[in-house]
């Protein structure tokens, strides 16, 4: 038999996706909790607080649970149990509207499948979670990156008119946003809303954090605002709202019919979400309060600690975030990946060092973000105090300042 003259290497398709900034560093935190450093793991959004009881019931129930097949849609009572939860928030849906994902991450590749075709562009805001470059480079899209308005605020619709062409099929916003806690307000979603009517693209709206707002009451949804049903499409999860991000639980949700019957079809070929899964978090979509209100008190214990120590540390400028569980910080240093990864491999205090998220695959522009780290608000402030505390001291050293 002649030898194969195809190099059996990955496609080219998958040689496009850039590697992850989330857990890129994580060899050098193995190596060094080998070392008998422990890490403060602040690059990753893993909350440890405690879910609902419900959710703990019903996973101790699950024993008895009939291990079958769920609609492709979701379980009749878990897509009840989204239509409710919306209704919370004044967003009237039918069940229709709804589709029931693995997570958020399925039903970002779900609404990018179905309102863009290969080689159109899509608009994003920066800086934007760090992960939608590989799912835009999977599918074939071109990646537009549109800037924040000052501080990190959401971008004005001229702005964005300006950089709109024929070839923009999409624009996708997080709000309250990660990483930088940006929340759109009414004004913001209705005006980038009558751009997206104005010339044709799709307004995609990640609102994974919704509720997680520290002056105010929770981020509108791009659903509440009128004129907007063929254009919206918004990706859910239930992951940080109630603590479960093993649970695997999203949703996509649009009035656009045409785009859910598409996001049907394409769900189909995965079968099913977990049934368990989806039954675990009935009772919380369906009463989200008072634990949700907990969380976000907490949160804000949080990201006020995490302020405050940035503050005291010379030449670090931190962006205090309106929403969501994350700090942004500009550091003394020309390249945060290099002293993220300094911090891992030759820093300690007191046996402790801490393990951060830089920011440049934040960002579509080369050159954004190289001095930019992300802090997650994961653990109490008493544990966040300290974690500062030491990058304080780490900056201290890799500056040749002691």
């Amino acid at each position: 038999m002649p030898a194969s003259s195809r190099d059996m290497t990955p496609s080219a398709r998958a040689g496009r996706l850039p590697a992850s900034p989330i857990r890129r560093l994580a060899p050098l935190a193995d190596a060094a909790r080998e070392r008998g450093i422990h890490v403060h793991h602040l690059n990753i959004g893993q909350p440890d607080l405690a879910p609902p009881d419900s959710v703990l019931r019903a996973l101790e129930d699950a024993s008895s649970e009939s291990l079958v097949y769920a609609p492709a849609r979701g379980s009749s009572d878990a897509v009840s149990a989204w239509q409710i939860y919306y209704s919370h928030h004044s967003v009237e849906l039918e069940l229709d509207d709804i589709l029931v994902t693995n997570g958020a991450s399925e039903a970002l590749m779900l609404a990018l499948l179905t309102t863009c075709d290969p080689g159109d562009d899509i608009l994003l805001p920066e800086p934007f979670y760090a992960p939608y470059k590989g799912l835009i480079a999977i599918t074939g899209l071109n990646p537009v990156a549109v800037p924040s308005g000052p501080d990190l605020t959401p971008p004005s619709a001229d702005t964005v008119r300006e950089i709109v062409t024929p070839n923009t099929s999409a624009m996708l916003i997080c709000t309250p946003s990660n990483p930088a806690g940006t929340v759109y307000g009414q004004n913001d979603l209705s005006d980038l809303g009558a751009v997206a009517v104005e010339n044709g693209f799709f307004l995609l709206s990640d609102e994974t954090y919704r509720e997680i707002v520290f002056d105010g009451p929770a981020a509108p949804s791009a659903l509440a605002i009128p004129g907007l049903d063929d254009h919206v499409v918004v990706i859910d999860s239930v992951s940080k709202r109630f603590n479960v991000c093993g649970l695997r639980i999203g949703s996509l949700v649009s009035r656009n019919r045409a785009i859910m019957n598409a996001a049907l079809e394409i769900a189909e070929l995965r079968l099913a979400v977990p049934m368990i899964d989806q039954r675990a978090v009935v009772s919380a979509l369906t009463a989200p309060r008072p634990y949700v209100d907990t969380v976000v008190d907490e949160y804000r214990k949080r990201r006020d600690a995490v302020l405050e120590g940035l503050r005291t540390i010379p030449g670090v400028t931190a962006h205090p975030p309106a929403g969501a569980f994350y700090v942004v910080a500009d550091l003394p240093v020309a390249d945060a990946e290099s002293f993220a990864a300094w911090m891992l491999s030759e820093f300690a205090l007191d046996d402790e060092t801490v393990m951060l998220t830089p920011m440049s695959d934040f960002y579509a522009t080369p050159g954004r973000g190289v001095n930019q780290v992300r802090i997650a608000c994961v653990f109490d402030a008493d544990t966040l105090a300290r974690a500062i505390e030491i990058v304080g001291q780490g900056l201290s050293v890799y500056r040749g300042e002691s």
